[in-house]
């Protein structure tokens, strides 16, 4: 099993890093980046960890809650793809390779 991030998951995590950045606090960054990086590892052993994307309703959609943001994962037979790392608050939307 190998953990994969989409385009769109990397360029999540890199607007997370630069955010913290332009506040002067780019450890911070880097710190959740490296926790949420971790929380991902772990579907490699459990790839049903999280819990199905109520909006989307589609089993190997799933997503883990990392307040405040929502890691999203496509489970695949091979490898768990990264499809986003999304505010909690927002309405996930997918990108239109994934979707």
């Amino acid at each position: 099993m190998q953990l994969y991030l989409t385009q769109s998951a990397l360029e999540d995590l890199q607007q997370l890093k630069r955010y913290y950045a332009e506040q002067g606090v780019p450890d911070v960054g880097i710190a959740l980046v490296q926790r949420i990086l971790h929380a991902l590892e772990l579907t490699l052993q459990h790839p049903e960890l999280g819990r199905i994307v109520p909006e989307f309703n589609q089993p190997e959609l799933r997503e883990i809650l990392h307040p405040p943001f929502r890691l999203v994962y496509l489970r695949q037979a091979q490898q768990i793809q990264v499809v986003r790392v999304w505010r909690s608050e927002r309405l996930l939307t997918l990108p239109d390779t994934t979707a």
